[in-house]
């Protein structure tokens, strides 16, 4: 993979997980389930494991849902995943983390969002609490600002101050500068009440992709604590995917990163593993992580009316995500393999000569065959109803004989 040159950050240790400059980036994602069905959140916590996830957020929102909590992570141990459980937490947090120690304990990480406590009131009490409870268990704590619940004091007496200069900034930029300034002093006071440095992750959290870009990009060069991005509330679909990558890709790619979620909103009984999944494209398209094996295909032309080379791609890509759980197991290095579906002579046999294994399907009026090239030389060539199955049985044994840790 691509060599970036990451940022220097103090790395944190979150379970077994290592965030930080010293380990490759990590993806995580948060269940939606409600956290006091434990039954339904072991479920749902196991299948984005299963996808990738290296840590999973729950949230811990009242009595139920942190009474919930170790029996949680005792469902997902029983399952045999070590994904580190993290705890979300709002408004209620010092309460629940003093009056559920079981809870505390259980957890590997602490999300506070300062905005939603009692930073920027009279006091910071509560703030103040519940970093004393990640002191006292020793968990590494997320202090994740966002625009939505921005430190509103902090906020008014930026843009007072803004409005009286004699060369006034944009609205926006205060705000961003603010995003930046509540991150770094909630960090400070995290420190003063505790906390090491590297027990510290910060996420400044917003909706808009230049607004992500240029806060963490002010972020980055004015700390050394590792961080959390995201573009909070992404959207559903393809609008959702667009954005995150947008916003995510110029950052990964200064170094920028230690860890990542996509927060896409699923269709209603959608696949909440998505989310996961899409986060490891960004990586993999990159080149910073390998997840699986990626499909080269055409997107189709006058060339190619049928419809087989797309359903053969489809089927293909179904059965690698299907595969990857075992195959990971049993073969070394298989996520980085290649292979391309192509639909017509035009580039069929060069791109399938670039991939591992690669097939050229015939476009329209071309000869009814399918060369196959592996490692760049033409292999056989594949006719009939049961090209598909061939094709399978193919990449079967390439990955068996390539990869097998025998």
């Amino acid at each position: 993979m691509a060599q970036i040159q990451r940022r220097r950050a103090v790395s944190v240790r979150v379970g077994g997980v290592v965030v930080g400059p010293d380990a490759p980036v990590v993806v995580q994602s948060m269940t939606n389930t409600d956290t006091a069905d434990v039954e339904s959140t072991v479920q749902q916590i196991a299948a984005l494991a299963r996808a990738g996830s290296e840590l999973v957020r729950v949230t811990v929102n009242n009595d139920a849902a942190a009474q919930s909590v170790p029996y949680i992570v005792d469902g997902i141990r029983a399952k045999g995943w070590e994904t580190p459980i993290i705890g979300d937490f709002h408004y209620n947090g010092h309460l629940l983390l003093k009056k559920y120690p079981a809870a505390a304990r259980a957890l590997a990480k602490y999300r506070i969002n300062p905005g939603n406590c009692s930073i920027g009131r009279k006091d910071d009490d509560n703030f103040r609490t519940m970093v004393e409870v990640a002191v006292e268990h020793q968990r590494p704590v997320r202090i994740g600002v966002n625009w939505g619940s921005l430190d509103q004091a902090l906020l008014t007496k930026m843009m007072d101050e803004n409005s009286k200069s004699r060369e006034p900034r944009p609205e926006r930029d205060v705000m961003m500068e603010a995003m930046v300034v509540s991150a770094l002093d909630n960090a400070a006071a995290a420190e003063r009440y505790g906390l090491r440095r590297d027990q510290i992750i910060l996420s400044a959290k917003v909706s808009g992709v230049r607004d992500l870009i240029d806060v963490y990009t002010g972020l980055a060069s004015r700390c050394d604590y590792a961080l959390h991005l995201g573009l909070t509330e992404a959207g559903m679909g393809m609008k959702g995917v667009v954005a995150s990558t947008a916003g995510l890709a110029p950052l990964l790619l200064a170094g920028t990163g230690d860890t990542i979620r996509v927060s896409l909103t699923p269709t209603p009984g959608g696949d909440r593993s998505e989310e996961v999944r899409c986060a490891q494209q960004i990586l993999q398209s990159l080149g910073i992580r390998s997840f699986m094996p990626q499909v080269t295909s055409c997107p189709g032309c006058g060339r190619t009316t049928s419809t087989y080379f797309q359903e053969l791609a489809e089927r293909i890509q179904g059965y690698l995500v299907e595969q990857m759980p075992e195959w990971k197991k049993q073969y070394a290095g298989v996520e980085e393999l290649k292979l391309a579906v192509m639909g017509c002579v035009v580039n069929g046999p060069g791109e399938s000569k670039h991939a591992n294994i690669g097939i050229s399907l015939p476009g329209t009026f071309e000869e009814p065959k399918a060369p196959v090239y592996v490692d760049g030389q033409l292999f056989t060539t594949l006719k009939g109803d049961r090209i598909v199955e061939e094709f399978q049985v193919i990449l079967d044994e390439y990955v068996e004989r390539r990869y097998s840790r025998a």
